[in-house]
C-alpha cells in the first residue's frame, strides 16, 4: 500500500467489526445526503424552470455517469492502489454538491444551469468512491464473514437511504420550500467526512497488508497504459469466466427489478395510492431491503452465492402483485422488491469478492456496476413502455429474463 494510505502507527486500531460498522455508519451519512437529494431532484429542477425532458436528461446523464465511470475509476484504483484517496474524494463531492443546491434558486437564470452541473457532479463522486469503498469493504469483512459484513454494512445503508428523503420532505412539509432540505443535508455530509477520516485512521486494513494478497497474480503482470487499463477494464480482461457470468445475471434481475418510480407511477394513476403517501411506501420497500440484506449476510457465507437464487424467483414475483387493482397486493409486490434488492445488493459484492483476484476487485466492481447499469437501463425502457398499456406482457418479460438469469446464476455456482 502507498504511503499516502498508511495510517498512524501510534493510534490503536479497530476491531474487524467496529470497523465495518463504523463504514456503515459512512454510509448512512452519506446515503441521507445523496438519497435525500434524488427523491427531491425532479421536482427540485422543475421548480427552477425545467422541462420534463431536462429533468429526464440531468438525472438520466448523472445515473449514467455513476455507474459508467466506474469503468475508469476501478482500473485507477487498482494500479494507484490509493483506495482510500478516492474514497474520501468520492465522499466529499457528495458532501459538498448537494448542500450547494440551495443557494441555486438565489442564482437566477443561472440557477438551473448550476444545479444541473451539481446533480452531475455528485453522482460523479460516487463513481469515482465505490469500486475502492467496495475492495476496501471486502478486505476489511474477512475477518467477519463477507456475507455478513455487506450486509451489515447495507443495512445501515439502507436506514440512511429512507430517512434522507423522508427528512426532506418533512422539510419541504413544513416550509413550503424544496431549498431548505439541501442546506439541511450539509450536516450528515459533514458528519459522513468525519467519521470517515476517524475510520481511515484506525481501521485495520491501513495498517496491515490484503490478507488475500496471495490470491492475486494479476499484480504481478507486466505494466500498461492507463489507457490499456481502461480498454482491457471494458471488455473485463484478466477477470475469470464466473464472474462474466455473474454479471450478465445480475444485469438480468436488475433490469427485471422495475425502478420504484415504474411501479409508483402505475399505483398512483390506478387511485390505489395517494401521491403525497408515495414516500411512506418507499420507506416501507427501504425497510424491507434492509432487513432482507441482514437476513441474508450469514446465509452466503454459509451457502455462498446459491443463496441468490432466490432473488430470480422474487423478481419474478413482483409484477404480478404491484400491477394489480388490489391495495394489498400491490403493497405486498412492493415488500417483495424490497427484499429482492436487499438479498441481491447486500450480497453480490461479497461474491465479486470471491470470484476475481484480491489485485483486481475494484477494477471487477467498476465492470460489474457497469453492466449492471446497462441492464437497469433496457429494463426502464421496457417497462416504461409497457407499463401502461401492456402490464401482462411486461410481467411476461420480466419471467423469461428470471429464468435465463436463474440458468446463468446455476451455472455461475456451479462453475465457481
Amino acid at each position: 500500500m502507498t504511503s499516502s494510505d498508511q495510517a498512524a502507527p501510534d493510534r490503536p486500531v479497530w476491531t474487524p467489526w467496529r470497523t465495518v460498522f463504523a463504514f456503515g455508519l459512512v454510509s448512512l451519512a452519506a446515503d441521507m445526503v445523496y438519497e435525500g437529494m434524488r427523491a427531491m431532484a425532479g421536482p427540485f429542477l422543475g421548480s427552477l424552470g425545467a422541462s420534463a425532458l431536462t429533468v429526464g436528461l440531468v438525472t438520466g446523464a448523472g445515473e449514467a455517469v455513476a455507474l459508467m465511470l466506474r469503468l475508469v475509476t476501478g482500473p485507477w484504483a487498482d494500479r494507484s492502489n490509493r483506495h482510500w484517496r478516492l474514497t474520501v474524494v468520492g465522499y466529499a463531492m457528495t458532501a459538498v454538491c448537494v448542500p450547494l443546491l440551495a443557494l441555486t434558486p438565489f442564482l437566477g437564470s443561472a440557477g438551473l444551469a448550476v444545479a444541473a452541473t451539481l446533480i452531475v457532479l455528485e453522482r460523479t463522486g460516487k463513481a469515482v468512491r465505490s469500486p475502492a469503498k467496495s475492495a476496501l469493504l471486502a478486505r476489511m469483512a474477512t475477518s467477519t464473514g463477507r456475507g455478513k459484513g455487506f450486509a451489515v454494512h447495507k443495512a445501515l445503508d439502507q436506514v440512511g437511504a429512507f430517512t434522507g428523503p423522508l427528512l426532506l420532505a418533512g422539510i419541504a412539509g413544513l416550509t413550503g420550500l424544496l431549498w431548505p432540505g439541501f442546506a439541511v443535508l450539509a450536516i450528515p455530509g459533514a458528519l459522513a467526512m468525519l467519521l470517515l477520516a476517524q475510520l481511515r485512521r484506525r481501521a485495520p486494513i491501513a495498517t496491515r497488508a490484503d490478507p488475500d494478497a496471495d490470491d492475486a497474480p494479476a499484480l504481478d503482470r507486466p505494466p500498461r497504459s492507463a489507457w490499456a487499463e481502461v480498454r482491457a477494464a471494458a471488455v473485463g480482461a484478466d477477470l475469470p469466466g464466473t464472474f462474466h457470468l455473474f454479471s450478465l445475471s445480475a444485469a438480468l434481475t436488475t433490469a427485471g427489478l422495475m425502478t420504484f418510480g415504474v411501479m409508483s407511477y402505475r399505483f398512483v394513476e390506478a387511485g390505489l395510492v395517494a401521491a403525497a403517501a408515495v414516500p411512506l411506501v418507499y420507506a416501507l420497500a427501504m425497510g424491507i431491503e434492509a432487513l432482507a440484506a441482514l437476513a441474508t449476510g450469514g446465509m452466503f457465507d454459509r451457502w455462498g452465492g446459491r443463496v441468490l437464487l432466490v432473488v430470480p424467483l422474487l423478481v419474478a414475483v413482483v409484477p404480478l402483485c404491484v400491477f394489480t387493482d388490489r391495495l394489498w397486493l400491490v403493497l405486498a409486490g412492493v415488500v417483495v422488491w424490497g427484499a429482492a434488492s436487499g438479498v441481491q445488493d447486500s450480497t453480490v459484492k461479497a461474491y465479486v469478492a470471491d470470484l476475481v483476484p484480491a489485485g483486481r476487485r475494484a477494477t471487477a466492481y467498476g465492470v460489474f456496476a457497469a453492466v449492471q447499469g446497462i441492464g437497469a437501463l433496457v429494463g426502464g425502457a421496457v417497462a416504461g413502455a409497457l407499463v401502461d398499456h401492456h402490464a401482462t406482457l411486461l410481467a411476461v418479460v420480466i419471467g423469461v429474463l428470471q429464468v435465463v438469469a436463474a440458468v446463468l446464476l446455476w451455472r455461475t455456482t456451479r462453475r465457481g
